[in-house]
């Protein structure tokens, strides 16, 4: 009998679709969720924090993921996107977790820097949806060793990622003071 993961990988399509749905659904109904009225308790207020941290190791682990393939060290480049996909999904978890419970924090800036701040914002928040399925594919495509394939993803996925995961670190940071 086949182990999970293997139906996982051999039915990839339908997986990269199933949790694509089931990711960004998620996240979009955490913006309809009222959170929580009284004083939070410290453990959930230090979640944004972690959020950023995790978001910048992810961005290190992409950054020397790629440094290793530029090598042609394919080992070191898994074990760096291995990371990378670790920090990602606690990053996901510790996300809902937190909007789930709390309130979204809104950015108290004006004039320019709030203009910055709205256009790292959104352009963060579009392409952390569509980082999904591509990260996913440029993920299973390698998994599978079909390179060509793989690096067809990955000319999109790696630039768009890393933005992603830095632009995550920013947006912490202009709304820090407002927590």
């Amino acid at each position: 009998m086949k182990n999970m993961w293997n139906i996982l990988v051999e039915n990839d399509r339908k997986t990269i679709i199933a949790l694509t749905i089931v990711i960004v659904s998620l996240v979009v109904l955490l913006s309809y969720i009222p959170g929580y009225d009284g004083e939070l308790p410290i453990w959930i207020k230090t979640l944004p924090l972690l959020n950023a941290i995790l978001n910048s190791f992810t961005f290190l682990f992409l950054l020397f993921a790629l440094f290793a393939i530029l090598k042609k060290n394919v080992l070191l480049h898994q074990r760096f996107i291995y990371a990378a996909f670790t920090t990602t999904a606690l990053f996901l978890i510790s996300y809902v977790t937190y909007h789930f419970l709390a309130e979204s924090t809104t950015f108290g800036g004006t004039g320019i820097i709030a203009n910055i701040y709205y256009f790292i914002l959104i352009t963060h928040i579009i392409l952390a949806a569509l980082i999904v399925p591509l990260a996913l594919s440029s993920f299973f495509s390698g998994y599978k060793r079909e390179t060509e394939r793989h690096r067809k993803w990955v000319r999109w996925t790696m630039p768009l990622w890393l933005y992603v995961s830095l632009t995550g670190v920013l947006v912490y940071i202009f709304i820090s003071p407002y927590y």
